[in-house]
């Protein structure tokens, strides 16, 4: 009898956490290089759930695929790793027991890039080790995200007939990582040939049954739920799981009432909870029929958008500035504001305030922001970076941002906390720049990080940093057409500091049709131009600029003005090339900004008149 002749006639437990148990050994390393170095270790955990009442013991290969072999130095050693895996659990199972090859997602749960061909090609590699080895069945686990679980399932799908088990993991009960209901999920999953669909890891008994109730039992396939044993609890360095294994004995009635026919645990279960889990369905038949629970359906409200045309819209169609001020270090904001005051009689379209720029600390620039607009009427383009707050801070900020009304955004990676006041600071980068793209288009849809309704839809217009100032332009290009792909709107370059640069950067981006803003930072002093070529990453000069502020280091007025005059010239490259003008102020000194807006808006005007000679 094979594995899917047995779930019709009754219900089926799996095993639990090997990870728990191994790394309750002492050990933790790479968990699937163990089968290797210490098999009878392994043997022992499959031997402990089998004694428990396991008839479903999933291999050690959770992690076993080149991706994630490669981090221990261990990629060489698939083929190897997977091969013992089945051979130790074959050793342990018993005649009437089933050994299932497990392959783990290799998202986890975060955001990501799609499935790329080498993700694919580790998936395919993996599943080829188990299927030689002839394990009863396939495990596809611990999958956040339901268009990777989807890929692999094809995959596996087109290649073997054996029995599928396929799993989907949520942040919240009922509701995927894509906001997608569980039934609706699971039903996807049945349609695309899983014969068994499930949930594991993450949410404990309690919740894992809640999401349950509003999924129906499944045309031809099998209901599985893997529930960690609870809410981790953290001490002296650990995370440890402290349900009582009996607590698991009331749910196994439970899981069997909501139509699960394969149960086993996930993180922190151990043989006990196995045991308490088939004491707690002896006797019972699978459930034929269920009652389902009506899910209530959470209605999104759309954001009421601005009168005024977005900012990325506008700069389509006519040239527009957006000018950088920097928040203070201090606690006196007086200058700051007088700038803004002025930068807005100038005319320019937002001022864009960083977060924290070179990784030391300013005026929060969210206050600062508020207050701007508030009191001055000039909108804003708020920096997030990743560096200064973990995924749950990022979430809360954006949360906060949308509350005070503010619409306009760049989404940055953050400089490293070693270059700044605080090099010892820890930097979070829980996501990157392009996660961070990713994440504030999924709050535009009113969903949060983990798949929860935010109830609202936020109205975020995204830009995104470009550097053009490296060797090769092409492979930068290449990342900017990433963040793209991932929703942003607009983008902000670096400032440069070349006529050719710039000329460099429109032939490259020819191709691309979200508009970009070219940044012009005024230079004050031959040190500036020094420090900002040899001591600030991302920007270069030329030797010209950096000669003809040399030229005049003797005069500090002199020094300023040529400083102008070279950005004066760029402004002339810029607006014959593109609509967008991206002024970094230097220091606090917002006058050379002004000057540089009054001198855009006269080009503007000229340009418009026709008294400007094309070059």
């Amino acid at each position: 009898m094979n594995l899917l002749e047995s779930l019709k006639e009754r219900i089926l437990i799996g095993d639990g956490a090997i990870g728990t148990l191994l790394y309750s050994y002492g050990i933790d390393r790479s968990f699937e290089e163990l089968n290797l170095t210490h098999p009878e270790e392994v043997l022992r955990v499959h031997q402990a759930y089998r004694d428990a009442g396991a008839n479903v013991i999933q291999t050690n290969t959770y992690g076993a695929n080149y991706i994630k072999l490669s981090r221990y130095g261990l990629e060489d050693q698939v083929k190897k790793i997977n091969s013992a895996a089945v051979r130790i659990a074959r050793n342990a199972v018993k005649k009437d027991a089933f050994v299932v090859g497990n392959i783990g997602g290799i998202h986890g749960s975060g955001l990501h890039f799609g499935m790329t061909e080498e993700i694919k090609r580790s998936f395919r590699e993996q599943l080829y080790c188990l299927l030689l080895e002839g394990v009863d069945g396939l495990l596809l686990e611990t999958y956040y995200d339901l268009d990777e679980l989807t890929t692999v399932l094809a995959i596996a799908r087109e290649e073997t007939d054996i029995p599928i088990i396929t799993n989907v993991s949520m942040h919240e009960p009922g509701v995927l990582q894509n906001g997608m209901d569980l039934s609706d999920a699971l039903l996807r999953l049945e349609d695309l040939g899983a014969d068994v669909v499930g949930i594991n890891c993450r949410l404990g008994p309690h919740h894992m049954l809640k999401a349950l109730e509003t999924v129906p039992l499944p045309q031809k396939a099998f209901l599985a739920a893997y529930p960690n044993a609870s809410l981790p609890e953290y001490q002296d360095g650990k995370l440890l799981y402290k349900t009582e294994p009996g607590y698991f004995e009331k749910y196994g009635k439970l899981f069997r009432d909501e139509g699960i026919r394969l149960m086993g645990g996930c993180c922190g279960t151990t043989p006990e909870h196995i045991r308490a889990f088939a004491k707690g369905i002896e006797n019972l038949q699978p459930l034929q029929f269920k009652e389902v629970k009506r899910q209530t359906k959470i209605v999104v409200t759309e954001t009421k958008q601005p009168d005024s045309l977005p900012l990325f819209e506008k700069v389509k169609t006519q040239t527009s500035i957006i000018v950088e001020l920097g928040t203070p270090r201090h606690l006196e904001t007086d200058i700051f504001f007088e700038g803004a005051k002025a930068l807005k009689d100038a005319g320019v379209d937002r001022i864009t305030l960083a977060d924290n720029s070179l990784a030391s600390p300013r005026v929060c620039n969210m206050a600062m922001a508020f207050r701007m607009e508030k009191e001055i009427g000039i909108p804003a383009i708020v920096h997030i970076t990743c560096r200064d707050r973990n995924l749950i801070g990022l979430q809360s900020h954006l949360m906060g941002l949308h509350t005070l009304g503010m619409r306009d955004v760049l989404a940055v990676t953050g400089d490293p906390t070693k270059i700044g006041d605080f090099p010892g600071a820890t930097s979070v980068f829980d996501v990157t720049s392009f996660e961070l793209i990713q994440l504030i288009k999924k709050f535009n849809k009113g969903i949060s990080f983990s798949g929860k309704s935010l109830q609202q839809r936020t109205a975020f217009n995204v830009a995104a940093a470009f550097n053009p100032n490296v060797r090769n332009i092409e492979k930068a290009v290449e990342r900017l057409e990433k963040k793209i792909q991932y929703g942003a709107d607009f983008i902000m370059t670096q400032p440069i500091f070349s006529r050719e640069k710039i000329l460099e950067v429109k032939e490259a981006t020819k191709h691309l049709d979200t508009p970009i803003f070219i940044g012009i930072m005024p230079l004050v002093s031959s040190k500036n131009a020094e420090f900002l070529h040899n001591e600030v990453p991302g920007i270069k000069l030329t030797d010209e600029i950096r000669n003809r502020m040399a030229a005049v280091s003797h005069d500090p007025r002199q020094a300023v003005q040529e400083g102008m005059i070279i950005a004066k010239e760029l402004v002339d490259t810029v607006i014959e090339h593109f609509n967008g003008v991206y002024l970094i102020t230097p220091f606090t000194r917002y006058g050379l900004s002004v000057e540089l807006a009054n001198y855009i808006q006269l080009r503007r005007k000229e340009n418009e008149l026709g008294l400007v000679e094309k070059v």
